[in-house]
């Protein structure tokens, strides 16, 4: 069974009704026209003219009449088709046509006028969601938090610069990757409101906040991250102070007697009747009291430093002759250094200058350390007799942020996730309160410190980050 073009076409159905009613308001003409003609018609024939006159009286009259019906037809359909135009134009979001004849006491008029009027809110309401939408995308690439936005497919539609930085890819080759593609099907699987670790940022904690909305009718599933590693940290810190600070006051309440007494009844000893033997034995038992309980004490003083850091106190300093130097404060193996890009930083250079000491420090006595038999990199070290000793320092200045970092050959970290645990440390005679204090310095100026073993050879590489309200370019 066909179709007819009428029953097919919805254009020309239009065109059909419009073609109709333009056809009614001539009927309508004529109708009105038709009466009066007759009329003069039967007049002009009974008059006694000649019938050239009477035909061309005749003639006359229906010329008259046609330009009459023709001037109403177009006084009724023009303003109607003009109306239809802009009506047209409106639904096209093209905001620029306006009725004419648009005065106030006339039927039509009133409808031009409603029409205009309807434009002209339209427009303010397009211009506002323009203005608004426009404002939402500011705020959205402005704000320093990821956003990412799924479809119900969990295809990702939509992500911030902070959530780019994040995936270390823009946002071309993020959009219509799934949630399970781009290491991201934890945020729309755990609970809400909840704290959750990131594979691909295993050292940072995540705030996850997920609601939903509506994009033409679809619901998507809008995803907030908020790193609060930072307060974390801040939190575990203010703990291990007010720890330090209790464990400071007690320990050294009982060390100080316990140092003055041993002092004492080694100084009593030679005087005493005890045989030579006995006398030895006494007098190395003390010593050893004396010794613990002094190297215990060096041991709190350095956890007090850590619990009494003061804010860093800002200045213009330039980076180059900082890490000159600093490189040339460690005498047990040369350390390189790999120039970078004039800056100058706004920050405590003290305090600065403290964070570097320590990093290289510590890479020093891991390369001095040698090659691992085993254990960190096992595979990719060489022979003991061929091992040279590399440590390194550069920086160089990324997008929005300056980056240091500090490179060795040694064994490498054997348990990164300790590395800045207090108390924690691999060395014999360490305090386990360099990298604390280096990751606190680092963190007052705005920045990050992270340590990992480097990806591409043996060794560890610690990486300091400084934001750009750290810093201005020379």
């Amino acid at each position: 069974m066909g179709f007819s073009p009428r029953e097919t076409d919805p254009l020309k159905r239009r065109k059909a009704r419009r073609a109709s009613f333009e056809r009614r308001i001539i009927r309508s003409s004529l109708w009105l026209a038709i009466p009066g003609l007759v009329t003069s018609g039967v007049l002009i024939w009974l008059q006694d003219w000649a019938i050239e006159s009477k035909l061309a009286l005749l003639f006359a009259e229906l010329v008259v009449c046609g330009l009459i019906v023709a001037a109403l037809h177009d006084q009724i359909i023009r303003p109607l088709q003009t109306l239809a135009n802009v009506v047209g134009a409106l639904r096209e979001e093209d905001y620029s046509f306006r009725a004419r004849m648009a005065v106030p006491d006339d039927a039509l008029g009133e409808l031009s006028l409603e029409v205009n009027m309807l434009a002209d809110l339209l427009a303010e309401h397009r211009i506002g969601a323009i203005e608004a939408t426009a404002l939402l995308q500011r705020v959205v690439e402005e704000v320093d938090i990821p956003l990412f936005a799924f479809d119900p497919g969990e295809a990702l539609r939509l992500v911030n610069s902070a959530g780019e930085r994040l995936l270390q890819q823009a946002s071309p080759r993020l959009l219509g990757r799934t949630a399970a593609e781009l290491g991201l099907k934890t945020c729309l699987s755990a609970e809400n409101a909840s704290v959750i670790p990131l594979h691909f940022n295993s050292d940072a904690r995540w705030f996850l906040r997920r609601s939903s909305f509506r994009q033409r009718g679809v619901p998507h599933t809008l995803v907030v991250l908020s790193d609060v590693s930072r307060a974390l940290r801040e939190e575990e810190r203010l703990a291990w102070q007010r720890l330090i600070r209790v464990m400071g006051h007690e320990l050294n309440n009982s060390l100080a007697p316990i140092k003055s007494i041993a002092g004492s009844l080694h100084a009593r000893l030679a005087g005493s009747t005890l045989a030579p033997d006995e006398r030895e034995d006494f007098g190395r038992g003390l010593g050893i009291i004396e010794a613990r309980a002094a190297s215990l004490n060096r041991f709190l003083q350095a956890y007090r430093q850590l619990a009494q850091m003061p804010p860093p106190v800002l200045k213009k300093s330039n980076l180059s002759p900082l890490v000159t130097r600093v490189a040339g404060f460690e005498t047990r193996i040369e350390v390189k250094v790999i120039p970078g890009p004039e800056v100058t930083l706004m920050a405590d250079p003290d305090q600065l200058e403290q964070m570097l000491i320590n990093l290289v420090r510590n890479a020093a006595e891991a390369v001095l350390e040698g090659p691992p038999s085993k254990g960190v990199n096992e595979a990719d070290s060489p022979p003991r007799n061929s091992f040279q000793p590399a440590v390194s320092i550069g920086w160089k200045v990324l997008d929005k942020a300056v980056a240091l970092v500090i490179e060795d050959n040694g064994p490498g970290l054997s348990n990164p996730s300790n590395a800045f645990v207090p108390f924690y440390t691999t060395k014999p005679s360490g305090s386990g309160i360099g990298l604390i204090l280096s990751r606190q310095i680092a963190e007052a100026h705005g920045g990050s410190l992270e340590l990992t073993n480097r990806p591409d050879e043996r060794g560890c590489r610690a990486r300091v980050i400084l934001p750009r309200p750290a810093l201005q370019p020379c």
